[in-house]
């Protein structure tokens, strides 16, 4: 601008920016400067529509230039403030953090739910579990891979008093998610420990600072709602840094407002636990920082994301000991590798079999790898324990109750197991002499017998009468 355009802004508008900027309310602050500008323009810069065309546009250059001026202004008075009073817009001291409300359980139905508020930011948290079948597949230019964890952060235009068409997320959905999915990844158990694939979803509802740290606070006590174990407590937090016209007088400021990100010369944002570091991301409009600086802002960081994390225990101080019913029973178990096409069977006959008997969805890793999923936790349990017999060892000597299959001239098939039978030869069937199978054992009766044998293609040889005589040696015995 016009040195004349600002020396005149700057005469009529400074104690009014002054005042203006040290009013607490963000609606009302905003209010106020816009009600000086307004005043600024059409006392002292209207536009001339009665001259001729050159005073018209010089008019209107003129109030082009006492906007830019006046904006220039306000960024002055507001760093100003800030490093010569140390008073900040919403009445705080440079390093505290603005009152926080927080709640977990919000939303009955979800399997882990969390409401954050700082200040005037506010952040709703729903946490899903799902099952490997969840797992988001990203398919880009690098091979295909999945993910157990993902964070969706939602910021739509209502919750900045803006009222525009919600659109696919931009720029500020992307790295925002992405910062706060990576500061709670550090805290999540293995899948070995945790097989569930888990999704958060951040809507910011209302946002004046900082929306990203709230998700990442609201994201990790949905997850303790939801009872996941994670590995501690996170929290995140910005750092802002202002200083005079010279770039002297530094000082930094914890929990910035979005003003104060706009205004001043960086905005740094750290989270992490009571240990260490998760996750940072840096906005910088300075030349650089030093490690000195760096130094600085990671104490400064640390003291308020500890206050934090204080407040956060106090609503929840660890996950829940039990996930939410309405989440799906997962359980993990091994088999030999050399079990698994019994396990699937010809087709995947037999694993759809178990699937629709039980009602689970089961899935099968190239190492023996099997989970089991369902909604309902008997029946997760029930196909637990038939795979469990499926897929059993048969080892020589050990006895089972065991179903008659079939009945030849020679023996009997008797099924030990879904899909494992043995042979009991008519010489097992009993001591002395037997003449016929049947006068022994039918179809459909369920004996005790004893594997005697597997042989190297893995048939296996069953003795009805060592089963029977084992049982009677007890019976003494006791």
């Amino acid at each position: 601008p016009a040195d004349e355009v600002t020396a005149k802004v700057k005469e009529v508008c400074t104690d009014g920016m002054m005042a203006a900027r040290q009013i607490v309310g963000k609606q009302e602050r905003s209010e106020a400067v816009d009600a000086l500008r307004t005043k600024l323009l059409d006392e002292h810069f209207q536009i001339n529509e009665s001259g001729t065309y050159g005073e018209f546009a010089a008019s209107t250059k003129a109030r082009s230039q006492a906007k830019d001026a006046f904006r220039t202004l306000e960024k002055k008075v507001t760093r100003k403030l800030i490093v010569e009073k140390q008073a900040r817009a919403d009445g705080r001291a440079p390093k505290e953090i603005r009152e926080i409300e927080c709640e977990v359980g919000i939303f009955e139905r979800t399997h882990g739910s969390a409401f954050f508020q700082r200040g005037e930011t506010q952040s709703l948290v729903s946490c899903t579990l799902g099952t490997g079948r969840d797992e988001q597949i990203v398919d880009g230019l690098t091979p295909e891979y999945s993910k157990k964890f993902t964070l969706h952060y939602n910021f739509p235009p209502f919750c900045t008093g803006e009222a525009r068409r919600i659109m696919g997320p931009g720029r500020r959905e992307i790295g925002h998610g992405a910062l706060a999915e990576r500061s709670l990844m550090a805290i999540l158990p293995s899948p070995e420990d945790f097989p569930y694939t888990v999704r958060i979803v951040s809507d910011i509802t209302e946002s004046n600072g900082s929306s990203s740290m709230a998700s990442v606070c609201g994201g990790c006590l949905a997850l303790m709602d939801a009872g996941v174990p994670i590995r501690g407590t996170v929290a995140g937090i910005s750092v802002g840094r202002f200083t005079d016209e010279n770039g002297k007088n530094e000082i930094f400021v914890t929990d910035i407002l979005g003003e104060e990100d706009f205004f001043g010369d960086m905005d740094f944002k750290v989270s992490g636990t009571r240990e260490g570091i998760t996750g940072i991301q840096l906005d910088l409009k300075a030349r650089g920082v030093d490690l000195k600086q760096i130094e600085v802002i990671f104490e400064q960081a640390l003291q308020g994301r500890l206050e934090i994390i204080e407040t956060m225990e106090k609503t929840i101080a660890e996950p829940r000991a039990d996930i939410s019913p309405y989440a799906p029973k997962m359980v993990t178990l091994k088999i030999t590798v050399d079990k698994i096409g019994k396990l699937i069977g010809p087709g995947g006959k037999m694993i759809r079999a178990l699937q629709d008997k039980h009602g689970v969805n089961i899935d099968v890793e190239d190492d023996g790898t099997v989970m089991v999923s369902a909604t309902n936790g008997p029946s997760v349990d029930a196909a637990v324990s038939e795979i469990e017999a499926l897929c059993e060892e048969i080892k020589v000597g050990t006895i089972y109750d065991g179903k008659v299959v079939s009945t030849k001239d020679f023996g009997a098939f008797i099924e030990l197991a879904p899909g494992t039978d043995g042979m009991c030869h008519i010489s097992e069937l009993a001591d002395g002499f037997v003449k016929n199978v049947e006068d022994i054992v039918k179809i459909g009766d369920v004996v005790k017998v004893k594997v005697i044998m597997v042989d190297e293609q893995g048939r296996i040889k069953l003795s009805r009468k060592q089963a029977m005589a084992k049982s009677e040696e007890e019976t003494v015995e006791a």
